[in-house]
């Protein structure tokens, strides 16, 4: 059975295939927990940028709708992350479609015979190349894609991007192609954001110490053993493949954050009871209830 998941408040939340009463937050929306005091400045600023830039269109736009120009700028960041966001979701579609060794679907085009050509939209076209030039260069084994990390003992659940073996040489720490090199299992993500960040560690080193792997039919498996996680960071200028720490120590602040998550969703709201005694308001007298 497969896995339904839903989103409440800007939080996803997966359900248990078994018993639909029970519900996890997802890796990310845990993650999401970390204070990120630099948005509010990013934020002001893709406002002030655009305001700045298209500042005969919002005064026009203010004469008519005061309103319209106000959401018009204050959304100027969500519009650039939805956008971001759907580029990213494309680029992991055709990541999953490469690794798995075919492309097909509504990212090619047709040539004039009606067939599909080898060909992707050109704004995908560059993170085609480079996660062409990493199959080539590191030459990874496929284990998983796409399937749901899912853990009992801590309560959560997330879906991660793949799980490669990887054959490294041990004494300068490359991939070797020629797969000579000692057999390493990898937990990876695919990223296409404008660098690299630190929380990758904490969602890769939750799907890793997740109990099981469930895929997209609700066949469940122990989450294996891992000799390490990579993230593969593709941007349309270059990509690198990194490693990543999931220790112990990187998995006990994920599970703080998840304790977090708890208290803002759940335990925050029942922490203030009822007034025991308040104010009545006002004193009203009784010349003033007759002038009424």
């Amino acid at each position: 059975m497969a896995i339904r998941t839903t989103s409440t408040s800007g939080a996803r939340f997966y359900f248990d295939p078994t018993d639909p009463d029970i519900k996890y937050p997802g890796v990310t929306s845990v993650v999401g927990m970390l204070p990120k005091p630099f948005l509010a400045f990013w934020n002001a600023k893709m406002v002030a940028e655009l305001a700045v830039d298209s500042i005969t269109f919002v005064e026009q736009m203010a004469q008519r709708d005061r309103q319209g120009a106000i959401d018009y700028l204050k959304n100027a960041a969500r519009r650039y992350t939805k956008v971001r966001a759907d580029v990213g979701s494309d680029a992991h579609d055709l990541f999953e479609r490469m690794i798995r060794g075919g492309l097909s679907g509504p990212l090619m085009a047709r040539n004039a015979r009606g067939d599909f050509a080898t060909r992707v939209h050109p704004d995908l076209e560059p993170y085609r190349a480079h996660f062409a030039d990493f199959l080539e260069r590191v030459n990874p084994e496929l284990v998983r894609a796409e399937d749901i990390a899912w853990s009992d003992t801590y309560e959560y659940a997330g879906s991660f991007d793949a799980i490669l073996r990887v054959w490294i040489d041990e004494e300068t720490n490359t991939p070797t192609p020629d797969r000579s090199g000692t057999p390493a299992l990898l937990i990876v993500d695919w990223k296409t954001s404008k660098s690299t960040y630190p929380d990758v560690a904490l969602q890769m080193s939750a799907y890793a110490h997740a109990d099981k792997i469930i895929d997209p039919d609700g066949n469940e498996e122990p989450m294996p053993e891992f000799d390490g996680a990579a993230v593969l960071h593709i941007t349309p200028e270059q990509w690198a493949f990194k490693p990543v720490r999931i220790e112990a120590e990187i998995f006990d602040v994920f599970l703080t954050l998840r304790k977090v998550f708890t208290w803002d969703r759940v335990t925050s709201k029942k922490v203030i009871g009822k007034a025991l005694a308040k104010s009545y308001g006002e004193l009203v007298t009784g010349t003033q209830r007759r002038a009424k």
